[in-house]
């Protein structure tokens, strides 16, 4: 049989929704018309992507992985269509936080002056890979090692890490730290996001409690109000400065990688200048002057 675009979007439904009855309504079709669309796309992939036994649907783990496939051909097959695309189609670049740091505004305003036919619209969406593997961004910039089936990463700079610090912490009066100086700290991890994992303390010497948060505004929120220390990039502290958080460099925290990223099936045409600009931009040769 031949998969089509209603498998894979009957698949994406269920996958969202807490049941089949739901995942019916949302279709506008009957439980039955569901649950043979799901049967006849789990025996053309050979895998069961949906555990029924539970009272309530959930994924298995081939389940899980196919359906950031799916939702990235739904989201491929939605922009080749959409009619307000066809002419003028935007380079949809996204980050989870702080962007190209200070290559930000360059590349922007270089963008804008020799690209002006294919937009540049730089979006923030709080995932890993920037919403790039499920197909709602045409290139990410990502910092920290990207291992994700199908995309193509390109290192183009590293940035220092810091501590960020309630800004009334007795830390906070120092300098410069170390890692073992937040030990006895509860850390902040965003764990959507955000790349600080208790991996980056030696084992042995990881501080013993952590507090988790779902994005960087949470994240900020938490260590102003005195919850907890974090750890991210010198650009969070550029990018993102808060009255209430101190940042403070990290002197033995290895550096964070810059990365662009991009999938390697159907990229955007505008790609591979999108990666050259990025290039020059890092290597000094661009400046933001209009």
């Amino acid at each position: 049989m031949s998969i089509e675009l209603r498998h894979l979007r009957c698949f994406v439904a269920i996958a969202e929704e807490p049941s089949l009855t739901r995942a019916a309504a949302r279709l506008h079709l009957t439980q039955p018309a569901v649950s043979r669309t799901l049967a006849a796309l789990e025996a053309h992939l050979g895998a069961r992507l949906v555990d029924r036994s539970t009272h309530h649907l959930a994924l298995t783990a081939e389940g899980r992985a196919f359906q950031d496939r799916a939702a990235a051909a739904l989201a491929a097959f939605d922009a080749a269509v959409d009619p307000a695309r066809l002419r003028h189609r935007p380079l949809r670049l996204g980050h989870a936080w702080s962007a190209f740091g200070p290559y930000t505004t360059p590349l922007l305003r270089r963008w804008q002056r020799l690209h002006p036919e294919t937009p540049l619209e730089l979006l923030r969406i709080d995932d890993r890979t920037a919403g790039l593997a499920r197909g709602e961004v045409d290139a990410a910039l990502l910092r920290g090692p990207v291992d994700v089936p199908g995309l193509v990463t390109e290192e183009l700079a590293t940035e220092e890490r810091v501590a960020a610090l309630p800004a009334d912490s007795p830390l906070a009066d120092r300098p410069g730290l170390a890692l073992g100086d937040l030990t006895a700290q509860t850390i902040v991890l965003n764990t959507v996001s955000g790349t600080t994992t208790l991996a980056l303390w030696p084992p042995g010497a990881r501080p013993a409690a952590t507090l988790t948060v779902a994005n960087t505004d949470d994240w900020l929120t938490a260590i102003a109000a005195g919850r907890g220390t974090g750890v991210s990039s010198a650009s969070t502290a550029a990018l993102h400065p808060h009255p209430g958080v101190a940042y403070r460099p990290l002197s033995d925290a290895p550096p964070l990688p810059v990365v662009l990223a991009w999938r390697d099936a159907f990229p955007h045409p505008a790609t591979g200048a999108l990666v050259a600009m990025a290039r020059q931009i890092v290597s000094g040769g661009v400046t933001d002057t209009p």
